[in-house]
């Protein structure tokens, strides 16, 4: 048994699914129409989607390993019926990587729509996603050395600079995140999910959404409080993927009571906080600090905390930010204060409502829609509620 492309000529139940694609162009039908693959040939390859070969669960549904008979090894993610997302997301991955290609993006392999069921095949990358490897694996954690470290920042810089950039395309991924960032047999950095992901037009500069979709820690406040997005969002989102790297911490910071959500950055403070008292490197992942070159770690951490300054328009671009990170001839701007959001409530249509501003060293990081006001200070951190401008 082989993996085949499907023919033109399709059973029924396949030509029914085609209809997701009724509203593209004959060039994105024909793309996506050489990427189905059959039910039977996925199901002998993950032993009927067997628990021993499940590696983990997202937003999207479940992820299951698999062995085609040529001893391919494969990814496949399974559309959950109770997921969040559906076949609009489905579509659009499957559009977008069909006309990607980069050594730093995850590979899709094709996709299936038979009996009812939703699935995405992906080459397989055995070292998991960096989430797991830098924050549930002390083991593994240990042996993500400064290199291995560097070369991920860079490799995920060089994926996005060709999404944002270089490739025929311009997209903007939108849920850039550590969990979303595989890692291959060499450790080389793959973006992956591009099921939210946007196009834009050559012209476009940002777009508004009313629907906020993506992960809190890593949104860009401008998307997160006003659906404002664009391929300077995806680089807050990467300087957040850099202070995690570079401090071993998660920045998780945010918790849920009820429809209010707190967005509070703490990685993004602390980083903030020791950079301008002169001892950053006291925040610097331990294991890694004896075998690292200082003026490295701290250039990086320099250019992450430029990536998530609150005006998206002081973010240097992907271009500038690869120049930075290889050659040191390039001088870097002094980054201002982060943006730190807290107190977002959230209605049920997802739609991201009142807000409580914070601001660092008295300095106003981000302008909220309440009328109150009401201020408290600790460490030189001051949070206010604003009036709207």
């Amino acid at each position: 048994m082989y993996c085949r492309r499907r023919k033109p000529a399709m059973p029924r139940r396949m030509q029914l699914h085609k209809r997701m694609f009724d509203n593209e162009d004959q060039q994105e039908i024909k793309s996506a129409e050489s990427l189905l693959l059959d039910l039977e040939v996925i199901r002998s390859a993950t032993n009927n989607f067997s628990d021993a070969n499940k590696l983990g669960e997202g937003g999207f549904g479940p992820v299951y390993r698999g062995t085609l008979e040529d001893g391919e090894q494969i990814a496949v993610k399974r559309l959950s019926r109770t997921s969040g997302q559906g076949i609009v997301e489905l579509k659009n991955e499957v559009v977008l990587l069909a006309k990607l290609q980069h050594r730093n993006l995850v590979r899709l392999l094709g996709c299936c729509l038979q009996e009812e069921e939703k699935l995405l095949v992906y080459e397989y990358l055995p070292n998991a996603s960096l989430d797991k490897v830098l924050f549930a694996d002390p083991v593994r954690r240990v042996q993500l050395d400064w290199a291995r470290r560097y070369k991920i920042i860079e490799g995920i810089g060089r994926g996005l600079l060709y999404l944002h950039e270089d490739s025929r395309l311009k997209i903007v991924h939108r849920d850039l995140k550590a969990s979303n960032i595989l890692l291959g047999w060499d450790m080389n950095p793959k973006i992956s999910d591009f099921g939210l992901a946007k196009l834009f037009d050559v012209d476009e500069t940002q777009r508004n959404t009313s629907r906020i979709a993506g992960t809190y820690g890593y949104m860009a406040p401008e998307y997160a409080l006003r659906g404002r997005f664009s391929t300077n969002s995806d680089v807050y989102s990467y300087g957040v993927l850099i202070l995690e790297i570079l401090t071993g911490r998660k920045n998780s910071g945010y918790q849920e009571s009820g429809n209010s959500i707190d967005l509070l950055s703490y990685v993004s403070i602390d980083v903030w906080r020791h950079w301008n008292q002169g001892d950053a490197m006291q925040v610097v992942d331990q294991s890694v600090v004896d075998q690292c070159q200082p003026q490295e770690v701290l250039r990086c951490m320099h250019i992450g905390l430029l990536c998530v300054q609150e005006d998206h328009a002081e973010r240097p671009s992907m271009a500038s930010i690869t120049l930075m990170l290889n050659s040191y001839s390039v001088g870097l701007p002094t980054p201002s204060a982060p943006a730190f959001v807290t107190s977002i409530t959230v209605s049920e249509s997802g739609v991201l409502g009142r807000d409580t501003q914070v601001s660092l060293q008295g300095r106003e990081i981000y302008r909220g829609s309440t009328t109150r006001s009401a201020k408290e200070s600790k460490n030189d951190v001051s949070i206010s509620e604003m009036d709207p401008r």
